[in-house]
């Protein structure tokens, strides 16, 4: 799926916002300003309370606050892009709420014993301190490469879509709107990161999942009423759109296990290679895309620092379980509006739609087209605020969470005897050196193409040995300190340098590399089984080098494993759960169930 990249087609699009669009969006603004407000009358000046919101957030304001930092504009935009061109073939990442279950049921019990701040701190304890200071390193590469840049991408969409003649002219240069919505949205989520911390992050978050999921459904309502319903839907889609195993390929290839066969016009197979293409194979669906969401959810400091701002296991659980809960709205409110763009423009119902939807890349801007051709003025600014809340959500996360890992995992081991105040300043300061670097990277990202597929790269690539040294870490406890660091560092060594090999054709620095050649070959192996092989590299690296080691100290491990767990730790956990968390995670799950039934063909 690739994010539209802004300017072509869409800058000569001209601005249908009117007065009461604005109206509602400065509405939106000053509910954020006043709750920011708010917040930081009740922060005190402490690491707990900057960082988790004292361990003090209600299960309703985690599950909200995880929900929000997951769906950036990234997804609204992008994931009606891929409805409108591929169906519903990337509705398995969204379809990924069980992983949050996982979380609930299996992880939180975990995280909550130990009372940790960060992921690394959590390895720390069940392994070593080399452990943490690799992966506080690679979890803020991670953020830095992956979600501030998709963050920034998609809110410069946004705003060079919906306001393409927004422009400040300085002397001979000419600041587009492209740029002005990412750095005003950026300076302002990072301001009241910086002042408010993980409670202004939570709360806002909270209020914006209200927007954001109202204005994602009044845009579906309006669509569907537009084009006649439901029904009509399915029959000018056809049963491919609705497809969640349809194979992404590129136009004149074939979907198969290799050799890739390429057709010219006529259908002669003009080339075959031993390589997978770049795009979403349904078996790297069913294998790759779970280890990134369990990774993903139940480990990225960018998520579970929610979870871990509750005040117990109790309430840590219920948030996750919520969340579970919203992440089912997703496929319904972001991919199928783009669905829906493609049934009115096929229809022809709104001319000046397909007009734009039929330029080159054009589908990609189905959302903000939408909202552009088909809502009313009013319910167009509160759709445009649920597109802001997005980006902002998302950003504010990720400054949160760059500002803790570096704050906690790095800082504060630097300096044992720094005190609360000067922690807090520290992350105050680390979260304004990742905005001045969001800034900074713009250029970078505004001349990015698919950057939804390297979003999902990079992902791929850096996140399968951290699955594995948390996975097998609390279900195994042999494993030990030299495994898991190993594990790691060889892992992500080869994930950096299948990164490293695709970056100058990312960028065009040249077309490819020597045909048939080692590194030709690495980079045109799809990266879902690339992806693959580096979760099987690191566990056998975990397994044979923990085996060849002495075994862990067992005093250090006690109550951070199944196997290690005491009966009051045990007593303690059935203690914090009843029959409503169970059935509302078997509703979710019947409900994910369902959409994988029904969206089969």
């Amino acid at each position: 799926m690739q994010p539209y990249i802004p300017g072509i087609p869409l800058a000569a699009v001209s601005s249908r916002m009117a007065g009461i669009d604005w109206l509602m969006i400065a509405a939106y603004f000053t509910v954020l300003l006043c709750v920011a407000w708010w917040v930081v009358r009740k922060n005190k000046d402490t690491a707990a309370d900057y960082f988790l919101a004292g361990r003090n957030l209600g299960w309703w304001v985690i599950g909200a606050s995880i929900f929000a930092s997951n769906i950036g504009s990234e997804h609204i935009v992008g994931l009606a892009g891929s409805g409108a061109k591929d169906g519903v073939a990337l509705a398995h990442y969204e379809l990924h709420a069980w992983c949050l279950l996982v979380l609930a049921w299996v992880f939180v019990p975990f995280y909550m014993r130990s009372q940790v701040f960060t992921m690394p701190e959590f390895l720390e304890r069940r392994f070593s301190v080399g452990s943490r200071y690799v992966l506080s390193i690679v979890s803020i590469i991670t953020f830095i490469l992956s979600k501030i840049a998709v963050g920034i991408f998609a809110g410069g969409i946004v705003f060079g879509t919906l306001l393409p003649e927004l422009q400040i002219t300085i002397g001979s240069v000419v600041i587009d709107s492209f740029w002005i919505g990412s750095i005003a949205v950026i300076i302002l989520t990072g301001l009241y990161t910086i002042i408010g911390g993980m409670r202004a992050v939570a709360y806002n978050d909270a209020v914006q999942v209200v927007v954001l999921i109202g204005g994602s459904a009044v845009l579906t309502f309006y669509g569907l009423n537009k084009l006649g319903g439901w029904g009509e839907l399915r029959h000018i889609c056809g049963p491919d759109m609705f497809n969640l195993w349809k194979p992404l390929v590129p136009v004149g290839q074939i979907a198969s296990w290799a050799p890739i066969k390429e057709l010219d016009a006529s259908g002669t197979i003009v080339k075959q290679a031993w390589y997978f293409n770049n795009n979403f194979p349904w078996l790297g669906m069913a294998i790759c895309a779970p280890v990134i969401g369990l990774w993903y959810w139940c480990t990225d400091q960018y998520i579970v620092q929610r979870a871990l701002g509750a005040p117990n296991q109790k309430v840590a659980r219920e948030g996750s379980i919520f969340a579970a809960f919203l992440k089912l709205f997703p496929v319904y409110l972001f991919i199928i509006p783009g669905l829906i763009c493609y049934a009115l423009v096929k229809k022809g119902l709104v001319p000046e739609l397909a007009a734009e939807f039929n330029k080159p890349g054009g589908s990609q801007g189905a959302f903000p087209l939408m909202v552009q051709y088909l809502l009313p003025p009013g319910l167009r600014g509160i759709v445009v605020a649920g597109l802001l809340s997005a980006l902002m959500g998302s950003l504010a996360g990720v400054f949160n969470a760059c500002s803790t890992l570096f704050t906690v995992d790095i800082y504060e081991k630097l300096r044992p005897k720094a005190s609360q105040s000067e922690l807090v300043r520290m992350g105050r300061l680390a979260t304004g050196v990742m905005v001045l670097i969001a800034l900074l990277w713009i250029p970078v990202v505004k001349g990015a193409h698919g950057l939804y597929e390297y979003l999902q790269s990079v992902q791929g690539y850096l996140a399968p040995p951290i699955f594995v040294v948390f996975f097998f870490g609390v279900f195994w406890k042999r494993l030990n300190k030299q495994g898991c660091f190993w594990a790691m560092v060889v892992g992500f060594v080869v994930g950096i340098f299948r990164m490293a090999v695709d970056t100058p054709i990312t960028l065009r620095m040249f077309d490819e590399y020597p045909h048939g050649s080692f590194l030709w070959i690495v980079n045109n192996i799809n990266f879902q089984y690339f992806s693959i092989l580096i979760t099987v590299i690191s566990a056998v690296v975990m397994v044979v080098v923990s085996y060849m080691t002495d075994e862990p100290n067992q005093p250090q491990i006690q109550g951070l494993t199944f196997a290690t767990a005491s009966a009051a730790d045990k007593a303690d956990t059935r203690a914090s759960w009843n029959w409503m968390d169970v059935l509302g995670s078997l509703v979710i799950l019947v409900f994910i169930f369902g959409a994988y039934i029904y969206f089969t063909g």
